[in-house]
């Protein structure tokens, strides 16, 4: 069986929300299929929720809460780390060394005119897509936050120049990953890499059990990384999490 008969519905939400289904449109992570999600916006929530929420499949861009809801497809799959027994890898443990110089505090999450700048070159230099670099869309996308957030800074020292900045979710049962953003002039320091390494070692001082780090899907390029932090666990349709393969790739349905 494959996802594409895959027999499990969309986990409920825990609550009982009412939720609103979005149209269908191309999939941005596996061309040329089609996805769709659904969701509900909130003002504000409280963290503890949230986390039975990211336990259900849902994830949040700004102030809406979402779940893919595809049809015949569950290949979008919720992936963390249990922080405590988390090791790096070689290649981790590099990216680490290479950052050692970097001045990191956390902080409330808040948007300046700074990190609009790095963003709008994240942004332009990285992604290739200028046309989203706008100040209004930056806060509402990152900083317009209805859950508790919390912000990494990486700042080089000698001249205290902001190089990558991190955002995260924070309860007492998770530490979310929501987006990072960095200079791209600074991209042989594997910055993206260390920053997740900080943001486990953060959970793990504070007692949190679970790092997540959204979806993982097989076959996407763009999600590969997030199975080099190992152990890690899947979400799977039937709402159980289990510990991923050495691969990182787990069925997408059970049975």
């Amino acid at each position: 069986m494959t996802v594409d008969s895959c027999p499990w519905p969309a986990l409920p939400p825990p609550r009982g929300s009412a939720l609103t289904v979005l149209p269908e449109h191309p999939c941005s992570y596996l061309p040329p299929r089609v996805a769709q999600t659904r969701g509900f916006v909130c003002d504000q929530l409280p963290a503890e929720i949230y986390h039975e929420l990211m336990d259900a499949g849902f994830r949040r861009s700004g102030r809406f809460f979402y779940q893919p809801i595809c049809g015949g497809c569950r290949a979008c799959q919720p992936i963390r780390v249990p922080v405590e027994n988390f090791t790096p890898s070689k290649s981790q443990r590099r990216a680490r060394r290479r950052n050692q110089d970097l001045a990191i505090t956390v902080v409330a999450a808040d948007a300046t005119d700074e990190k609009f700048d790095l963003y709008a070159r994240y942004v332009r230099d990285w992604h290739h897509r200028g046309e989203d670099a706008d100040r209004k869309s930056f806060v509402e996308f990152l900083y317009d936050s209805p859950v508790d957030t919390i912000e990494f800074q990486y700042r080089r020292p000698r001249d205290n120049r902001l190089l990558g900045v991190g955002l995260c979710d924070v309860s007492s049962r998770s530490l979310s990953s929501v987006y990072f953003y960095f200079d791209p002039a600074e991209a042989r320091r594997g910055l993206g890499t260390f920053s997740a390494l900080v943001e486990i070692d953060f959970a793990r001082r504070r007692g949190i059990p679970h790092y997540y780090l959204g979806y993982f899907i097989a076959g996407c390029g763009t999600m590969s990384y997030k199975a080099h932090f190992r152990p890690h666990e899947i979400l799977h349709p039937d709402g159980v999490w289990r510990a991923g393969n050495d691969a990182g790739i787990s069925p997408a349905h059970i049975g």
